[in-house]
């Protein structure tokens, strides 16, 4: 495998000339059997590993290209098969499930998937958990078995009905005993790796694969932490998409008929986070105050610069079975009223913590500090370097931005909302909360079920610490010719090996 002194050049000469655009541009798309994805990632963060923390969205898209998972959400956030075929319970109690699997899917070596490598893999996940989150807490693996060659037995601690959900998207297969992936390993996808360095990796397509033949032979992901860096390497030649950039770089291209946008709804979710277990956010009138304050369409306007709808605080407002809830009206006489009878008629100073990592962040703590001095609410803006933000800022301090949009409500119930949840940002304890959480989970009936999950929902909305202040639209650049790149909520961003390169 030829490795890291070839790519750092080539990733030198991506820089270069997206700094000058022009000729080096007209040769690179030339390439019609390449598809080159500039996508969110710092080099620094960069790993291997797809069962522990995973930083960077360049890495995400690595794995999902690589690694088969069980199943993933579609255009409209519901589930559909991949690896596993199907996921049945074993009788009414919903604690016992048969995952089928496909019996055609193969490691790039050739070797064939058994049921052994899909529990060798959940199992490493699950022992991840401190470094992923808890993604599969919900599963007691050491009562799950291997039942046939293509066949598993999950347990679950409690009745689950949403198994697929818990099976969805990153639950990436390697092969049985591959305990130390500090370097790669095969995986069963629809490509395989070739080359690869801290901030580019090659892969070519894997013919082995079970799935419909990806649209191009190589695909190409270059770790660009800059959004405007991305944006100018699509316009300029250099790659042929840019995952994420800012809203302003659509506005520039819409025009444009050398650069599509293409935008995913509801893929962007700046909430402010307030920890109800710290002072004044322990004060129900003060999250109240902070939710009224602001003014949501202005900030949708002004962050998103319209791509975007303003939020009522649901955490998951695309989720199929969301409630139906109107954006919350600014109300600063209400929001000052709150603040006198929580003790703060003479204002309140806080510190508001954001960073860059994403389009809009920054410019987010920065509107929605000047919305809330208007309350009377003091703020002060830190802004951290993305490096370093994600471990030493969120899920620390009591008050700050976070990035959501990948998971759905319950696997995020799970983690955050839970009383005991492994990532409780917020604090929120509810034992009521708690217990009809585990209820709507062990009711069979989705109809029913989805109903008590809206519920639940539009609860933590009223009374919880995120205030999702609107969501705006994931925004993808991309040249004339490629087409099929994904749009649904979520992880669905990730798949795209049946994306069309430019010929």
């Amino acid at each position: 495998m030829r490795r890291r002194s070839l790519l750092a050049g080539a990733f030198a000469v991506l820089l270069a000339a997206t700094a000058c655009g022009g000729a080096e541009g007209e040769q690179a798309s030339a390439d019609g059997t390449t598809l080159r994805y500039a996508a969110v990632g710092a080099p620094a963060a960069t790993t291997h590993d797809p069962h522990g923390r995973v930083g960077n969205e360049s890495d995400y898209l690595r794995f999902a290209m690589l690694y088969d998972v069980l199943t993933v959400t579609d255009d409209n956030g519901a589930v559909q098969p991949r690896l596993a075929e199907s996921w049945e319970p074993d009788g009414d109690d919903l604690t016992r499930w048969t995952v089928s699997l496909r019996d055609d899917a193969v490691f790039s070596d050739g070797d064939p998937v058994t049921a052994d490598d899909v529990l060798f893999s959940l199992e490493r996940i699950q022992g991840k958990g401190a470094e992923n989150n808890g993604r599969l807490s919900a599963f007691d693996l050491e009562a799950s078995s291997v039942t046939g060659e293509n066949t598993v037995e999950l347990v679950t601690h409690q009745p689950y009905a949403e198994v697929g959900g818990a099976l969805a998207s990153l639950t990436f297969v390697v092969p049985e005993g591959s305990d130390d992936i500090t370097e790669p390993v095969i995986g069963s996808g629809p490509f395989q790796l070739e080359e690869y360095d801290d901030t580019t990796a090659v892969l070519n397509r894997h013919d082995g694969w079970w799935g419909d033949a990806p649209g191009y032979d190589t695909l190409r992901i270059s770790a660009l932490p800059d959004p405007g860096a991305r944006a100018d390497a699509v316009a300029s030649g250099q790659a042929d998409i840019a995952g994420s950039v800012a809203p302003a770089s659509a506005q520039q291209h819409e025009e444009d008929d050398s650069v599509q946008v293409v935008t995913r709804p509801g893929g962007v979710n700046y909430p402010l986070v307030m920890d109800l277990g710290t002072e004044p956010f322990d004060d129900p009138g003060v999250r109240e105050a902070v939710k009224l304050a602001l003014d949501r369409e202005q900030l949708v306007e002004t962050v998103f610069l319209g791509y975007g709808e303003p939020g009522a605080d649901l955490l998951n407002p695309q989720e199929p079975f969301a409630p139906q809830a109107e954006p919350i009206e600014r109300d600063l006489d209400r929001a000052r009223e709150l603040l006198e009878e929580a003790g703060h008629g003479d204002g309140v100073e806080l510190t508001l913590h954001a960073t860059n990592s994403y389009p809009g962040m920054e410019e987010t703590a920065t509107l929605a500090a000047e919305q809330l001095s208007e309350a009377g609410i003091d703020v002060s803006i830190e802004v951290g370097p993305p490096d370093t933000y994600w471990a030493q800022v969120w899920n620390v301090e009591p008050f700050y931005l976070n990035s959501l949009g990948g998971n759905g409500f319950v696997d995020f119930g799970r983690m955050a909302l839970l009383a005991d949840g492994p990532i409780n940002e917020t604090s929120w304890e509810d034992p009521d909360w708690d217990a009809d959480f585990t209820e709507a989970l062990a009711t069979a009936d989705e109809d029913e079920r989805h109903a008590l999950l809206a519920d639940l929902q539009q609860r933590v909305a009223d009374d919880g610490g995120y205030v999702v202040w609107g969501t705006g639209d994931g925004i993808d650049l991309a040249a004339p010719g490629v087409s099929g790149l994904p749009t649904g909520p979520g992880f669905h961003r990730l798949f795209i090996e049946q994306v069309e390169a430019a010929g």
